[in-house]
């Protein structure tokens, strides 16, 4: 089993997006989600259940299963033999693999319409392993088909596991931190943290189009005391605000997510 493995073993991934932090993120990119389809949809017209979509490190299926119910045809991989058994029990109309999002021998070329990539990219260390995910991600994706990338960022990082928690001195000295504020994982670490230029970087690298950045959550992992603590109302207003603001380019990469809507 891997670290990764071991990880997610112990981390409740099915309560994470009925968080209420957890519910911005999962509002916004599913209304980002839903913008595409509907742009795909008035483009290449025919019938919206038809449209094909691969969930990437599906987890235990926050965005497949209501894709799912919507009556798009559904395909989820996902690395950890834990998650993929929870998305099977829920006996929903998804496909599911167990499988690396750097190797999908599995799937067709050109299969998917869409592609979410939520989660594969937050733990793969090199750049070169998150290049091999984008390679195989454009490979069954269709030519002009959308992939969706999150990322997790470095100022989060930098903010809440180096200065909230008083680790930045020896996060420096000891070359975790480099004088930039840049987080340099190790080959163990089980997070990446970006930038937006590493993010930039990588498109490049791939021929990725950026249609749309945005960020998810905002400043929501910051404000989970105050988000907990709002009456219904006012919660749903913040989720509408996030989504307002999500593209302003002076608040991207602040968040701890961020999601890159690419076309192949």
């Amino acid at each position: 089993m891997t670290a990764l493995e071991s990880y997610y073993n112990k981390f409740n991934e099915e309560h994470r997006l009925q968080t209420r932090h957890g519910q911005v993120e999962f509002f916004v990119t599913m209304e980002y989600i839903h913008r595409i389809i509907a742009d795909k949809l008035a483009t290449d017209g025919g019938n919206g259940r038809a449209l094909k979509i691969l969930d990437l490190g599906a987890a235990t299926g926050a965005y497949s299963v209501p894709l799912s119910r919507e009556g798009f045809d559904l395909t989820a991989v996902e690395l950890v033999k834990k998650n993929i058994a929870l998305l099977r029990s829920k006996h929903e109309h998804v496909k599911c693999w167990q499988g690396d999002a750097r190797d999908l021998h599995f799937l067709d070329d050109a299969a998917f319409d869409i592609t979410l990539i939520f989660g594969p990219l937050y733990h793969l260390i090199s750049f070169e392993d998150k290049l091999k995910v984008f390679s195989e991600a454009r490979r069954v994706t269709k030519k002009c088909g959308v992939i969706f990338a999150a990322y997790t960022m470095n100022e989060y990082s930098i903010l809440k596991y180096c200065f909230e928690e008083n680790r930045i001195k020896n996060l420096i000295d000891t070359g975790r931190v480099d004088s930039a504020f840049r987080t340099k994982p190790a080959s163990g670490d089980l997070y990446s943290y970006v930038r937006i230029e590493d993010i930039d970087a990588l498109n490049e690298r791939s021929g990725l189009e950026r249609i749309k950045i945005f960020s998810p959550d905002g400043p929501s992992d910051y404000m989970r005391r105050e988000l907990n603590a709002m009456d219904g109302e006012t919660f749903e207003l913040y989720k509408k605000y996030v989504l307002s603001v999500s593209d302003r380019p002076e608040l991207l990469g602040a968040g701890s997510h961020l999601v890159d809507v690419l076309r192949n």
